[in-house]
């Protein structure tokens, strides 16, 4: 890259990060994980670090927190309320201390004293007492200025209104957390995406009143501006706080060495899921504050305190109990309903355990300490069991033959690998299994089939139960004179369900054929199949022809493919919906592929992002110039496009198979676009 498109790929970063602050803060709602959020802030800072002539006000190098909110007055710390650097392994916290060691000039093996606190995810709040009394609370904000919130700081019960001791200080700015226990944000989950989030959102509240019916707490741990504070040391000061009737961290510890700090972090990660409240890793402050004092700060964080966080994918956690869940297609999935833990800034309290073969492999019982991965949006998984934690009331579970709707359940057996499958399943009969028929009813209003605006899986399920669905044509027949009068409905509400539901009477045969919901035929195949039958009527009456085996003609549908088909045709309910939602539907036929665009015979796969190209562009691309898009490495792939992180593996099987490689730019100029 040349110093322009540098320059203009870090305006775009500084641009996405100022976004999600603006979410994130303003808003208490934040759209990325903060695994992502992490991840781009650490490509801000190389970018930086590697190119000197980046610079900007706006980055997160130099910031800290957000602008504080235009719905509050505003006033400065009188001493900045700076963030922390972080330290994500053994050896970002060696580097730490080795910094600290040579900015004082001390000698190889010298040990300082640290305090290790474990950090509370919520929301940073400064407490100035004067003479005792509680006179102001400000918000972080942008570290310089804060927001005012006063009134609402004096509704928590952790923070004192008054102070009587005679040793207080004459003015101090006390500073802590706001935050919200896991078992109180059981009430208030389906608001906020996680704790931290609903503490931040209680505590801006515009009317104090709305503050007080929020159940905050504040943890004290360090200080502000002082006057007349009379310690030495940072464990010293907490030992002060609570004995003037604040509450600290009962994990609060006194350190030498990075070996202990290790070992500490450790112990603390296993201890997390029996907290009631969420910690996102471990702070450790340089204890003597005469030393804090002469190593200073640097930028916008001290050089004597660091944050080292814990993994941001994983949890350890404790299963409560186990439930199973019937999919669309019939299968039993195990979940195990877990104490409630903060993974990546989601609250996780379900976790998939796959299926009965992978229970018995790890050995997963209900009571049992475990170890829960989540990784973007893959949907949390149990990795491991804490055998040692095992506790002799841990109950083994056992997996049902039955299907709750009383049919007994199978495990079909793989022509292929020859053995049985793993997952066990309810007989796929279309609807008569109503726990099949609801999630077949989901998946037919999901964003990637029907997408009906306000029509999502709690509309769904309260639907259903109230017999108003029952088959998917029954979504065009809606009583919505039955449904103005339900709670929480009016005519404005109503009027816009209707008009959602109108709209999407219009659909593509591919969308059609995807929202039935067919086993084994996902987006793909179902643009497949609208491009071999064309019109809706041919797809219909492919039970009349009996030419099931000409479909193996089409390259991506394969004998799973064609049974699944056949099965789905073979059930007399199946036809009935599709003949009485040929009725109420606009089922265009199927566009008119390019047989000889600028790609034919050619295949792609994307690794990696793109610039300015999202995934569904590329495919868009690929397709209408007769191309085709795979999902993994093979033979059959010509090229492999590479975008920012692409995956190594990918990298690797392609030039092993000897497969073009190409970038963004070069997939461009075949198409005759400049890059």
């Amino acid at each position: 890259m040349n110093k322009k498109e540098i320059i203009i790929q870090y305006n775009k970063k500084l641009e996405l990060i100022n976004k999600l602050n603006k979410f994130y803060f303003d808003k208490s709602k934040p759209i990325v994980s903060d695994e992502e959020y992490d991840d781009l802030k650490k490509e801000i800072i190389l970018l930086e670090n590697k190119y000197k002539f980046l610079q900007s006000n706006n980055s997160p190098s130099k910031s800290v927190g957000h602008k504080p909110s235009k719905n509050f007055n505003k006033a400065n710390h009188k001493v900045p309320m700076l963030s922390l650097a972080n330290a994500f392994s053994k050896e970002d916290l060696i580097n730490f201390e080795k910094k600290i060691t040579n900015f004082l000039s001390q000698k190889e093996g010298f040990e300082i004293s640290f305090s290790a606190e474990p950090k509370i995810d919520g929301i940073s709040a400064s407490c100035t007492y004067k003479n005792g009394i509680f006179v102001r609370g400000l918000s972080r904000g942008d570290g310089k200025e804060g927001e005012d919130i006063t009134n609402n700081l004096k509704t928590i019960k952790d923070i004192p209104q008054y102070i009587s001791s005679k040793d207080f200080p004459e003015e101090i700015d006390i500073r802590g957390e706001v935050f919200i226990q896991n078992s109180d944000f059981e009430n208030l989950k389906d608001k906020f995406a996680n704790p931290r989030n609903a503490a931040s959102g209680s505590l801006r509240q515009k009317n104090p009143e709305d503050t007080k019916k929020i159940p905050l707490n504040f943890i004290a741990y360090t200080f502000g501006f002082q006057n007349g504070l009379k310690v030495e040391n940072q464990y010293d000061y907490l030992k002060k706080l609570k004995q003037w009737g604040f509450k600290i961290n009962p994990l609060n510890k006194l350190i030498s060495g990075v070996k202990n700090l290790i070992n500490n972090y450790n112990e603390i990660e296993k201890k997390r899921a029996d907290l009631d409240f969420d910690i996102d890793g471990i702070v450790y402050k340089v204890n003597d504050f005469g030393l804090q004092k002469r190593l200073g700060n640097v930028a916008n964080a001290p050089r004597w305190a660091v944050a080292h966080k814990f993994s941001s994918n994983k949890a350890v956690s404790q299963i409560k109990d186990i439930e199973i869940q019937i999919g669309r297609t019939g299968a039993l999935t195990p979940v195990a309903k877990i104490k409630p833990i903060n993974i990546g800034g989601v609250q996780v309290s379900n976790a998939t355990l796959h299926n009965e073969d992978e229970i018995i492999r790890k050995d997963i019982r209900i009571g049992d300490t475990v170890t829960v991965e989540r990784a973007g949006d893959v949907i949390p998984h149990v990795v491991s069991v804490d055998i040692l934690k095992r506790k002799n009331t841990s109950k083994k579970f056992i997996f049902p033959k039955k299907c709750p709707c009383g049919y007994e359940t199978i495990k079909e057996f793989n022509k292929t690998t020859k053995k049985f499958d793993a997952v066990r399943r309810c007989p796929d009969r279309g609807f008569e299994c109503n726990r099949i028929a609801k999630e077949k009813l989901k998946h037919f209003v999901s964003k990637e089939a029907f997408n009906i605006d306000g029509f999502g899986k709690k509309i769904v399920e309260k639907f259903w139960e109230l017999s108003l669905i029952k088959l998917p044509q029954d979504i065009f027949k809606l009583d919505y004179a039955r449904i103005e009068k339900l709670d929480g409905w009016g005519k404005l509400s109503v009027d816009n369900l209707r008009y959602s539901v109108d709209e999407k009477k219009l659909i593509s045969l591919e969308r059609f054929i995807y929202s039935l919901g067919i086993r084994h035929i996902g987006l793909e195949n179902a643009k497949l199949l609208s491009r071999y039958f064309g019109s809706f009527q041919k797809f219909k009456t492919l039970p009349k022809k009996n030419n099931y085996n000409d479909l193996l003609n089409i390259d991506g549908i394969g004998e799973t493919q064609l049974v699944s088909i056949k099965n789905f045709f073979s059930k007399n309910i199946n036809l009935k919906i599709l003949n009485e939602l040929d009725k109420v539907l606009n089922i265009q036929d199927a566009k008119v592929v390019n047989t000889k665009g600028l790609l034919k015979d050619k295949s792609f796969l994307v690794t990696g992002k793109l610039n300015n190209l999202s995934r569904a562009e590329v495919k868009s691309l690929i397709e209408e110039n007769s191309g085709t898009t795979v999902s993994s490495v093979s033979k059959k792939l010509s090229y492999l496009i590479t975008g920012e992180k692409p995956t190594k593996k990918k990298i690797e099987s392609a030039k092993a198979l000897k497969i073009k490689i190409i970038d963004q730019d070069e997939f461009l100029r075949m198409l005759n676009k400049t890059g």
